[in-house]
């Protein structure tokens, strides 16, 4: 292994030409200087989640705060929305791959989310590439000459506005080490991301620009609140030159949305239902809650009561603080046949009518394929003038309580989707520790969500004694047997080179690890991570 020390950060890695860009001296005494002061505060947060999922493993259930009862009673607004972050009707979400990146910035959508997150493995490659290639779309110098078509990419004159999603608080970048232990890579995405970009942007007169996964309590909120107040502080900028849109996807933090905004009241521009990686942190949260199992995750959609509820509240609290709410994710994919792609329109376009009706402001896709058919919804809600619903108060709807968001679903377990949830995550998890974090799988484009929902679905089935529609007992020998059975379905359909050169052996055996450990493994990327260079 390369190793290399540069202001005090060890580099566990190749630092090439290219990277010494990225990893430059005052680069790297940021990361050791950010990682000295917030490091500790995240260890204590990261802790105190063990010992909340403790409560709810014996028997508590998630519900609003008493103490903070005062901030979601009380009369206050988050700071005002500068004008480039107002109208977010369409968004298309990516990992910082160079073409992908051109691509979707030159869709027609209002903003590109590029991805350090659950649409990009993390390898030193690609974080660096990530870093390289966001630097050069902020200059608008970014280009591309696909090796095996020729073909030339570059930005159109008016590209869709950009805002980088860092890694989440409990992934640490094992490159990268600060007084002997790992930087956070969320510090890292971060910090890189603003030194190397906030100039170039403020000079075209906007800000840098966030997205936060997987919050689970307003106190991480406070913690990122103190990192950006203290990098602005520390380079002279004025206070709201970062702003942060938070994607409520863990179920403990929908019970903390007012205090999430209040926290980040200066930085905050909006909240968003990140909904497939919310349907696994209730999964998660709930492992222990025999009477809280979900279905078929095919079956699990927004128009369940818990998800529609979370949806509505959502919308409600961000409308009163003046913050924008942000929809979910579209999956599909289109496909050439006319038929079918006609079906795939028609199930996004009712998908993105009701959350245009519960009064989101915008919403997610993950093609650009997509992008005409959810900009006709939103563009039915919206204009030139209204480019928004933040006058979508819900005021006089019934208070939504807490059994409303954890209300069981109801559904089935079927054969068919336990087999389909096995293919959807191998196939996931060998295409991330292979270094795609992004995968077209089944005419859905597939992120670590919905691997995760595949399987803690079935390790909960299994823990619980479940059984499947047919009356099968699912066991942990049912799901080996099942396992070899669709591993095989699998290479036959990928084929014996792809299968070679992916990973397959190594991803059927964390799966099978993960999905039998009497322990749920709180996220597969900590173990894919390891396999992962």
């Amino acid at each position: 292994m390369t190793t290399t020390t540069q202001a005090e950060l060890c580099i566990n890695a190749p630092l090439t030409v290219e990277y010494q860009q990225i990893l430059t001296p005052d680069a790297c005494k940021l990361l050791v200087e950010l990682t000295r002061k917030f490091r500790p505060g995240l260890k204590q947060l990261l802790a105190k989640r063990q010992q909340v999922q403790k409560r709810y493993d014996g028997g508590q259930l998630p519900d609003f705060l008493a103490e903070t009862a005062e901030i979601r009673q009380s009369k206050w607004q988050v700071a005002p929305i500068p004008a480039d972050l107002q109208d977010r009707r369409v968004e298309i979400t990516g990992p910082v791959d160079r073409k992908m990146i051109i691509n979707a910035l030159n869709a027609d959508v209002k903003v590109f989310m590029a991805d350090f997150e659950d649409s990009q493995a993390p390898s030193w490659q690609g974080l660096m590439a990530g870093q390289i290639n966001l630097r050069d779309a902020n200059l608008g110098t970014i280009n591309y000459t696909d090796e095996k078509s020729g073909k030339y990419y570059q930005l159109d004159p008016d590209p869709a506005l950009l805002i980088a999603r860092v890694r989440g608080l409990h992934l640490w970048e094992k490159h990268l080490i600060a007084d002997g232990e790992p930087v956070p890579g969320a510090i890292v995405d971060f910090a890189l991301y603003f030194l190397h970009n906030y100039q170039t942007r403020i000079a075209k007169g906007t800000g840098v620009y966030y997205y936060l996964p997987k919050l689970q309590t307003h106190q991480e909120a406070k913690w990122w609140a103190d990192v950006f107040r203290y990098t602005e502080q520390k380079f002279s900028q004025k206070v709201g030159c970062i702003r942060a849109t938070v994607l409520i996807e863990t179920l403990p933090a929908v019970f903390e949305m007012d205090e999430i905004l209040y926290m980040l009241k200066d930085h905050i521009v909006a909240l968003n239902c990140g909904r497939w990686d919310y349907i696994f942190s209730y999964i998660k949260t709930l492992k222990n809650h025999a009477d809280r199992i979900l279905p078929d995750r095919q079956v699990v959609t927004m128009q369940q009561p818990f998800l529609n509820a979370y949806s509505r509240l959502l919308v409600k609290t961000c409308h009163k603080r003046g913050a924008l709410a942000m929809g979910g994710m579209a999956a599909l994919i289109p496909t050439k046949d006319e038929a079918e792609n006609k079906a795939i329109l028609t199930k996004v376009q009712a998908d993105k009518e009701l959350e245009a009706k519960n009064g989101h402001d915008g919403t997610w896709i993950a093609h650009p394929g997509l992008a005409a058919t959810v900009n006709g919804v939103l563009d039915n809600y919206l204009s030139d003038t209204r480019v928004n619903q933040l006058d979508v108060l819900r005021e006089h709807d019934a208070p939504i309580t807490a059994a409303d968001l954890l209300q069981p679903c109801a559904g089935e377990r079927t054969e068919q989707g336990m087999r389909t949830n096995i293919r959807v995550a191998l196939q996931y998890i060998a295409a991330w520790i292979s270094g795609k974090g992004c995968v077209p799988i089944y005419g859905l484009m597939e992120d670590a969500a919905t691997a995760e929902i595949s399987r803690t679905s079935i390790w909960q089935w299994i823990q619980h004694k479940k059984t499947l529609s047919n009356g099968q007992l699912i066991t942990k020998q049912l799901f080996s047997t099942m396992l070899e059975q669709e591993a095989a379905v699998v290479r036959d359909e990928v084929g014996e080179a792809v299968w070679a050169c992916n990973s397959f052996s190594q991803a059927k055996k964390l799966l099978l690890d993960i999905t039998t450990s009497d322990q749920l493994v709180d996220f597969l990327t900590l173990p894919a991570y390891e396999l992962l260079h």
